[in-house]
């Protein structure tokens, strides 16, 4: 399947689209990001079930993070599938549903496909990772280890003083880590709109998801740099109406604070989430066009 060249102002549709996505059936897709949200939420929260309630030293708690961290491989890339099913089905005028997202955990829904993407993603990220900072945070890996050290004993000053002591390099890796963090969200999207819409095997996707980053380098660019300022101005004016909130809330009770505060913090986010996905899906769509999915039963190797 072929992939095609957009122009830079591609990016800047991408986005607009994105922002206005879920109009014909709003309900299916915020409730399905919503969904997606609460369970990417499910690692954080065993972790400090088990780390308050069992006082796990710093090796258990490494090994209980790495734990979820690898259930979350292979669970999240089902939950990425659904979501984009859940938006695909809307945007074509198709009935679905918020709990369709977890229609890819069925027996026949491509879920193997889904999750041997994001676990060939997984270790793409983690291999050039690696190379990165072999070649130029030799440093850091020492730094890291003290700062998840710091951070599972809820020691404020410790994780201060580490912070402090930013290795040589970092700035450099930082730079070389964010580049590479725009090619590889080219090739996940696209990649994974290829695996749960166009029925595309892991390796065909893979292709088309390098493919289509190389040949829409500026426009993916031009995305990014719009969605920095936006979210820079996004956060401000979020900031902003949750401190007024919390303000006029605490004059009462600092409950009622909290209670006016939280949920326009919790929907902000799922708007953030939303316009990301949705960000993926249009991306896909335009790069990769629309694709026809495979017959039922019919799997591409």
């Amino acid at each position: 399947m072929s992939t095609h060249a957009r122009s830079p102002a591609a990016g800047w549709s991408w986005l607009m689209q994105a922002v206005n996505i879920g109009r014909s059936n709003p309900r299916a897709v915020f409730g399905a990001v919503a969904l997606l949200a609460l369970v990417g939420l499910v690692p954080s929260v065993i972790q400090l079930v088990l780390q308050s309630g069992l006082g796990l030293g710093t090796t258990a708690s490494l090994a209980v993070m790495a734990a979820c961290t690898l259930a979350m491989v292979v669970v999240y890339p089902l939950l990425i599938g659904g979501v984009l099913r859940v938006i695909d089905a809307a945007e074509h005028g198709r009935p679905t549903h918020a709990a369709a997202l977890f229609d890819t955990f069925r027996a026949g829904s491509g879920a193997g496909r889904l999750v041997g993407f994001g676990v060939a993603m997984f270790v793409a990220y983690l291999v050039l990772f690696v190379a990165v900072v072999a070649l130029f945070g030799q440093d850091f890996s020492g730094w890291y280890m003290e700062l998840l050290s710091a951070s599972t004993q809820n020691d404020p000053a410790a994780q201060a003083k580490v912070l402090q002591d930013v290795p040589d390099g970092f700035g450099t890796m930082m730079a070389l880590g964010t580049l590479a963090g725009l090619f590889f969200s080219g090739i996940y999207a696209i990649g994974f709109g290829q695996v749960a819409l166009a029925g595309r095997g892991v390796g065909s996707a893979l292709v088309d998801g390098v493919a289509g980053t190389l040949k829409n380098v500026l426009p993916i660019l031009l995305l990014a740099m719009v969605v920095f300022a936006g979210f820079l101005a996004f956060a401000l004016a979020l900031a902003m109406v949750i401190s007024l909130l919390g303000m006029v809330g605490g004059l009462v009770h600092p409950a009622l604070a909290v209670l006016l505060a939280a949920p326009v913090y919790l929907g902000g986010l799922l708007m953030l989430y939303v316009v990301m996905f949705g960000v993926m899906y249009f991306m896909w769509r335009d790069v990769c066009g629309e694709a026809a999915p495979l017959p039922p039963g019919q799997v591409e190797l």
